[in-house]
């Protein structure tokens, strides 16, 4: 009797064993399932970021390769952060729904993925700037969901906050409380994406600088220039001022450091004109270059002019934008707002200084990029470059159809064919022209055309109005608004030789 008891105990117990496991697998497989980032769009978006003081969304497209990169990224992120206390709500939206598009456009949606942090039920929205991986996304979300600006006791807190590398804004007073605390506190969460922000009663804690101040007063450390700045203006407006102009570099140098590029990105993003000098920084002559640009850039501070030095292996991507070529370096380059552009190549360092002064006195022509003008331009679709812009679209008097496109630009490929038929359709009509522009070889008059991105098309017709094509991509399209909106040409005046 006893063998039978043991024998239906030991089945009983792998029963159970068996049955906790499967409820163990069950529970980790549920769990491996669940999807902590929410899907939001048009019908519940509104809604549910008014119910959360702290949210992240991404606004994404299902075809864009980076947003598929993020994704596992972000959903192990949320997976943290809805264990945190209180939870972080991570979300997404797909932008690139139609129903969805108001919204991205009410949030300027231009790129994908693109990453927003919503505070107060979304009376307040930001720009996500940290990493992009999952740890990255925890850490950095666990301190924007907490207070915009860290109190600092202790010196221990004060190296946690502080480091040699980045910009860190610390406050200092003698209580927290009144118009200058509250005003500090204001900006922290205005700028708080893009700056570290303290407060501390005791400036002896803060490294540089006076330590015997008891404030209110606001000390800036940066890892450059004169490593430290102080202000005393607790107007909000001018509060953030002097924190966006103390936190760039006089001189910003785009090389392959990476704790320059926070820098070389706020250097691109700002209004003022941009000076750029490319040369070797490994040469002999750098230093000298160097030295005589930063002095330059000091003279010409807080004049609308910012300046940058790049190196010549990282700035590949500058070089194809201006057009530049190696043999050019040392190149200096001033890019104004307006897209103008003034250049002086194989610059001396002695020249640095009456070059930057005859641009600020108006006596430096604007440098136009153009591919030479072609010698034979038989093919159907006709060939325009900068320095033909003006005689074959705008001085031709004839109806001008003409696509801005990129050779690597994978839908231009695709419409070039369709061109080519297109315009060997009209052949035999001397009124109409088709013509491409090769928009990363060639300026583009900005202030006249409006391209981001590629293919763009433009139709100009006879009479001079000029419209940005907004028909289909076939050939009948294509056709039909060519048809639909050219006009009769200018008759051009007889020349004195036909007179």
């Amino acid at each position: 009797m006893a063998p039978r008891v043991l024998i239906c105990f030991a089945v009983f117990a792998v029963c159970l064993f068996a049955s906790s496991l499967t409820r163990i697998g069950a529970e980790e497989s549920e769990a491996e399932s669940k999807e902590f980032v929410l899907t939001l769009d048009h019908s519940n978006f509104s809604e549910t970021v008014s119910k959360h003081n702290f949210i992240v969304v991404e606004f994404y497209a299902p075809w864009c390769g980076h947003c598929k990169k993020l994704a596992p990224e972000y959903e192990k992120a949320a997976s943290i952060l809805s264990q945190n206390d209180p939870p972080i709500v991570l979300a997404k939206v797909d932008a690139n729904e139609e129903a969805n598009k108001e919204i991205a456009t009410e949030f300027e949606i231009r790129g994908f993925p693109t990453l927003k942090i919503f505070r107060n039920g979304g009376k307040i929205s930001s720009e996500y700037k940290g990493p992009r991986e999952a740890d990255g996304i925890v850490d950095y979300l666990k301190k924007q969901s907490g207070p915009a600006s860290a109190e600092i006791k202790s010196a221990e807190d004060a190296s946690s906050l502080i480091d040699d590398k980045k910009i860190v804004i610390v406050g200092v007073f003698p209580k927290f409380s009144g118009e200058e605390f509250v005003n500090f506190t204001s900006v922290a969460e205005t700028l708080r994406s893009d700056y570290e922000f303290g407060h501390t009663l005791d400036a002896k804690l803060i490294p540089r600088g006076e330590s015997s101040v008891t404030g209110p007063i606001v000390r800036l450390l940066k890892p450059f220039d004169e490593l430290f700045v102080d202000f005393q203006d607790f107007h909000v407006d001018a509060l953030e001022k002097f924190v966006e102009e103390s936190s760039v570099p006089t001189v910003t140098f785009f090389n392959s450091d990476p704790n320059n590029h926070p820098y070389v990105i706020k250097f691109f993003n700002s209004k003022n004109a941009k000076a750029m000098l490319f040369l070797n920084l490994s040469s002999e002559v750098a230093d000298s270059f160097t030295s005589k640009y930063r002095e330059v850039a000091e003279q010409y501070k807080g004049e609308g002019i910012s300046f940058l030095i790049g190196d010549l292996e990282a700035s590949q991507g500058a070089f194809q934008y201006f057009g530049l070529k190696e043999e050019q370096v040392p190149v200096i380059v001033i890019q104004k707002t307006d897209g103008q552009k003034y250049l002086q190549a194989n610059l001396e360092a002695d020249q640095i200084a009456p070059w930057i002064k005859e641009y600020k006195d108006g006596k430096v022509p604007p440098h136009k990029k153009s591919e030479p003008i072609p010698e034979a331009n038989n093919e159907p679709v006709k060939v325009v470059v900068a320095d033909s812009l003006q005689d074959i679209v705008f001085n031709s008097g004839k109806n001008v159809l003409i696509e801005f496109y990129a050779p690597w630009c994978g839908h231009c490929k695709k419409l070039a064919p369709i061109l080519d038929e297109v315009a060997v359709s009209y052949e035999s009509d001397s009124e109409v022209i088709i013509a491409k522009l090769d928009a990363t070889a060639n300026d583009i008059p900005s202030d006249t055309f409006d391209v981001k991105g590629y293919p763009t098309l433009y139709f100009k017709s006879a009479s001079g109005k000029l419209l940005e094509f907004d028909g289909g991509r076939s050939k009948e399209d294509i056709i039909n608004y060519i048809e639909q909106n050219r006009d009769k040409p200018t008759p051009q005046e007889p020349s004195k030789d036909e007179l």
